[in-house]
């Protein structure tokens, strides 16, 4: 090995096991501090949004709440209070939409929006019942003609990915689908395979959620390794990934990646890309417990303030600190 590549690989292992320097022990004990630091900023941005607006969002409940039940299993403390409110609100925004969703038409935000409040309502264990049931029927209908889920937002990230949109649609009819859409559910997830095969991602969201895609899938092992190695790659010096290849490392691109790594491909703790990728969150995590990404979004609706730090960029912040809790949940020891 040449003396210099020898020289970089070395440090690279030492930076990225910094946050592991005490260790495990000491690691658990620092994501949970971490965590536990970012749950009131979460409740109080979900709380404020839900106060100002009727409407779900994915940002401000769906993943505030997946990142609320993750700590709730993991044995820290949350607002018990405002959780439910926010399964409720969720449902309740599902509900408006009924007869929408029975015509097949569903609500705005489409696809995104059926299926990320279908996965917050799965974290919180509801129960299929008349309003799920149309949504699922929504789900299962829609684009037929497609070979995949798609919703037309130009709000990157989290808005915008095809594989994003049929990931949260695929999971939100095998968590709620009934027996009698199972036939109808087997056909287009062998429909959804026979796309991703053939698509290339774009930028990193992409990759996160085709590996997230093909996990769910149950692909062949070496699809899911080279998806998995391929978001591996593309980790940047800092420890950190960044949204696309011109951009700088954030929060929002290393905490989804991060979680792909450990609950898609099972990655172990131990490898030197997640250690690195935690050094990253733990060290980036501002004082008020938040992490902070700048919007690159066009804003359309009116702006107000719910509750969450950053200003205009407190939407695409409350989601990265969301998912930054929810990366940092994944690398603890399942609880007992």
């Amino acid at each position: 090995m040449p003396p210099k590549l020898s020289i970089w690989i070395v440090f690279l292992m030492s930076w990225g096991s910094m946050v592991l320097a005490d260790g495990p022990a000491s690691t658990v004990e620092r994501i949970r501090t971490a965590v536990a630091r970012t749950l009131p900023s979460i409740e109080a941005g979900s709380k404020g949004s839900a106060e100002q607006r009727t409407c779900f969002t994915c940002h401000s409940q769906a993943l505030p709440i997946l990142a609320l039940s993750e700590a709730k299993r993991h044995g820290l403390a949350i607002d018990e209070e405002n959780y439910q409110r926010q399964l409720q609100h969720t449902y309740d925004h599902l509900q408006r939409g009924l007869e929408h969703y029975r015509e097949v038409k569903g609500q705005g935000g489409g696809v995104l929006t059926a299926g990320f409040a279908l996965w917050a309502l799965e974290a919180g264990r509801w129960k299929r019942e008349e309003t799920i049931e149309a949504v699922t029927h929504y789900l299962v209908e829609y684009q037929l003609d497609r070979g995949h889920w798609m919703h037309r937002g130009s709000r990157p990230p989290s808005s915008g990915s095809d594989f994003t949109a049929t990931y949260v649609a695929l999971r939100g009819l095998q968590s709620f689908g009934s027996p009698s859409q199972a036939k109808k559910i087997a056909d287009r997830q062998a429909v959804v395979a026979r796309w991703l095969f053939e698509q290339s991602p774009d930028d990193t969201e992409d990759s996160v959620f085709r590996l997230k895609l093909l996990s769910s899938l149950e692909a062949d092992a070496a699809l899911i390794e080279n998806a998995a190695c391929e978001l591996i790659r593309r980790q940047r010096d800092d420890g950190g990934w960044s949204q696309d290849d011109d951009m700088e490392s954030d929060a929002y691109a290393t905490a989804t990646v991060l979680d792909a790594l450990l609950r898609d491909r099972k990655l172990n703790v131990e490898h030197i890309s997640v250690r690195r990728g935690i050094a990253y969150l733990l060290e980036s995590q501002l004082p008020d417990g938040t992490w902070r990404v700048t919007s690159r979004a066009k804003p359309f609706q009116e702006y107000f303030e719910s509750g969450f730090p950053h200003g205009n960029d407190q939407f695409i912040s409350i989601a990265a600190t969301a998912w930054s809790a929810l990366a940092l949940l994944a690398a603890l020891p399942e609880p007992n």
